[in-house]
């Protein structure tokens, strides 16, 4: 009888934590789940539903925090720059690098993305904060 309430206590401890939203447990294989960060504002709903909020407030706060250096704008400079940065596990950003255009167009990449605000919440793994990586292009054209 013992040995069953063991196994029964086993089953249900396997059943509850293969509900959890931040992995599965099939057939003694574990698959963790990676949650991305929340952005201020995203945090209700499911995780597709603060993922798709995410993607759309990352989208607003770059353009509408997206300005054309003057000078830049002024000598025609365009191209396209690529900026790699982190959300730590502290919901804060981190570039980590910045590449492609002038260093005027690199300057302001590098100034839009360090605007975006600290995370409600960083990225998780397991339960547990995690780095996670991301890359902007942004795409700078004077229309001359």
């Amino acid at each position: 009888m013992k040995n069953l309430l063991i196994a029964v206590c086993l089953l249900f401890s396997t059943t509850i934590f293969a509900q959890q939203e931040w992995g599965d447990v099939q057939k003694n294989i574990v698959t963790l789940k990676e949650i991305g960060p929340i952005w201020p504002g995203c945090e209700n709903g499911n995780a597709s539903d603060r993922d798709n909020c995410f993607n759309n407030k990352l989208a607003t706060h770059i353009a509408k925090n997206f300005k054309y250096p003057a000078e830049s704008y002024k000598k025609n400079d365009q191209g396209k720059v690529i900026v790699v940065f982190i959300i730590n596990e502290k919901g804060l950003v981190e570039v980590k690098s910045v590449s492609g255009g002038t260093k005027e167009l690199q300057e302001e990449a590098r100034r839009n993305i360090m605007a975006i605000p600290k995370m409600a919440k960083p990225g998780m793994m397991g339960g547990k904060p995690r780095i996670i990586n991301f890359t902007v292009p942004f795409t700078f054209k004077t229309g001359k």
